[in-house]
């Protein structure tokens, strides 16, 4: 992609526009934790490194203290996450809407409807209400570039830092874009504020009310601002709407059909909204998820029918839309072929395939996972976690667990607190202070893949390697747990099971506070050479006891009663192998 000229049009998706937007809005500092659907904005943020700085902070709430600090300085500053990721970082993003910015301060939330890779369906928009920040929702590519922009100079306008809402629709779709030139920002000498950087209740209290004056003069900007446009087509039908939705409402509905599109969403221009309801004899709210718009403005007198009739779980599509609002359902043709079904499950030659194995031979182990590709350790065959319901709750859940077993007399409970690489520098490493500080019957283990997996291979503070592509020392996580006044800290290569048992077994003997590190590479990581092999099924061997499918390898399968090995996904971990108690299975070197 050329960085000028702004009559070249360039297919982007959603994501790869806005990083764009930040470029030519003469964004400084970024900062941003990979989490989908947002992570591909800090991907193609590095091709400007030569304008920008940009990093992989270790969670959202540094991301977002990063870019804060930024904005302070003096420099336009971005950060970025998926929805979840909000909840991780909202006490400084509240605060920054007390104290104000500096330079421009923009905060992506891309969310996620339908939960396509999400442990919620969180609607955001209710952030931008709570912390009293502006709101604004571009609805395709082009419109994430021109936001972004937009969003930088609203952040300054109006003193206030700005919620970017995304979602995965928006993110992950691709059209045409325009792009510009880079425009320079001045940076401006820094000057001490102690009132409006130092967030004690005394200034806080003084503050408050110039919060609502930004959001009083926002909400008047609404009703004329560029952001927000009426499409005028007729009056019997009137749809308020925004972000994906809009899409979708503009092909469900008749050509007839008027509509308010709004880009600025919070505060809502009740003004703009009053007069266009008052040009239209029947109007509808299109919105996903929440009745965040419908609510409002009920509130404020506006007669409109939205959530009664599309609801407020999962995404919209044109279909859904026409079907719920006017009784159209789509036309069908029956094929005859059933889609094929998929599960998620754990790549052929996963490490965290041997842990989760070892895990499951043991019924009095309760294991408390995390997210990430490990939480398919609780998928069948393996079945092997027991919880999983944040980043670094693998730990503090466990400790918990470990607690009430405690205080309940409950003995015949091992407790096993797992979180990956990346979730221990994330939020983990709170978990394991609280474990080892307050003596909990709790064994922490690191998944250590040496990548953040789930999200597409991004650094972490335990690679090597920064979103900038500098090489810097990693931080051994055993050192970490050392620190922490872990005694014993073991470490085993989980594609060796008895190496893997072994280390377990330590764990739960040690009489010191003690944690395991299972290490091995993930094996798609293109930077590693890592020896690749294939297993073969000696089928005279081979009894048919299926246990080599109790480790939920996608190469192996039964077939004709003997098991059996597809070439075309088997790496040669030797997994099955090592369970088969017959030696039926053995891998040949390529």
């Amino acid at each position: 992609m050329q960085k000028g000229g702004r009559n070249l049009k360039t297919l982007m998706s959603g994501n790869e526009a806005a990083a764009r937007g930040a470029y030519e809005a003469g964004a400084k500092v970024c900062a941003a934790y990979p989490g989908t659907p947002s992570t591909e904005i800090f991907e193609n943020l590095p091709q400007y490194k030569d304008s920008l700085y940009c990093e992989w902070a270790p969670n959202e709430k540094v991301a977002a203290e990063v870019a804060y600090g930024a904005s302070m300085a003096g420099a336009r500053s971005l950060c970025a996450m998926k929805h979840v990721g909000l909840n991780v970082a909202a006490d400084p993003v509240f605060t920054a809407a007390y104290n104000g910015v500096g330079k421009g301060y923009v905060i992506v939330s891309a969310d996620d409807p339908s939960m396509h890779s999400s442990q919620n369906e969180q609607d955001n928009r209710y952030y931008a209400k709570a912390a009293k920040i502006a709101m604004v929702e571009p609805s395709d590519s082009q419109e994430c570039l021109d936001f972004m922009k937009a969003a930088f100079d609203l952040s300054e306008q109006f003193n206030i830092p700005v919620l970017y809402r995304t979602t995965t629709r928006v993110s992950h779709s691709k059209s045409l874009v325009a792009t510009g030139e880079r425009t320079e920002q001045e940076f401006p000498e820094y000057k001490r504020d102690i009132r409006h950087r130092v967030c004690i209740p005394a200034f806080a209290y003084m503050n408050h009310p110039e919060v609502e004056e930004r959001l009083r003069k926002l909400e008047e900007y609404g009703n004329t601002c560029p952001l927000n446009r009426v499409e005028m087509n007729g009056t019997k039908v009137g749809v308020v709407t925004a972000s994906i939705a809009y899409q979708h409402a503009k092909e469900a509905f008749p050509e007839d059909t008027s509509f308010l599109k709004l880009g600025l969403t919070f505060p809502l221009p009740i003004k703009l909204i009053k007069d266009f309801a008052s040009k239209v004899d029947k109007l509808y709210v299109i919105e996903e998820l929440e009745p965040f718009m419908e609510d409002q403005m009920k509130a404020a007198g506006i007669k409109c029918e939205g959530k009664n009739l599309i609801g407020k779980m999962y995404e919209l599509n044109p279909q859904l839309v026409a079907e719920r609002v006017f009784g159209k359902k789509p036309v069908t043709v029956d094929v005859g072929v059933k889609p094929v079904s998929r599960p998620p499950a754990l790549c052929p030659g996963c490490p965290h395939r041997g842990f989760f194995y070892t895990m499951s031979k043991n019924k009095n182990f309760v294991v408390c996972g995390d997210i990430g590709c490990y939480t398919l350790g609780a998928s069948a065959p393996l079945s092997a976690m027991d919880t999983s319901v944040c980043m670094g709750g693998g730990f503090s859940v466990a400790m918990g667990m470990a607690k009430a077993f405690e205080t309940a007399g409950v003995t015949d409970k091992t407790v096993f607190g797992v979180v990956g690489d990346s979730t221990f520098f994330h939020s983990g490493m709170t978990g394991a202070v609280d474990i080892a500080y307050n003596k909990g019957k709790v064994i922490p283990v690191v998944l250590d893949n040496s990548i953040t997996g789930m999200t597409g291979h991004q650094d972490n503070p335990g690679s090597g390697e920064t979103l900038m592509g500098e090489m810097v020392q990693g931080i051994k996580i055993e050192d970490v747990l050392r620190a922490y006044g872990y005694k014993n800290v073991y470490i085993a290569d989980p594609q060796d099971l008895k190496a893997m048992q072994e280390a377990v077994n330590a764990a739960i003997a040690s009489t010191e506070p003690a944690a395991i590190i299972s290490r091995r590479p993930c094996l798609l990581i293109k930077k590693i050479k890592h020896d690749i092999g294939k297993c073969t099924v000696d089928t005279d061997k081979c009894i048919g006891c299926k246990m080599c499918l109790r480790v939920g390898c996608p190469a192996v399968s039964v077939k004709n009663g003997k098991s059996s090995i597809d070439q075309t996904l088997c790496v040669g971990c030797t997994v099955c192998a090592q369970v088969c108690p017959k030696g039926a299975i053995s891998r040949k070197e390529n």
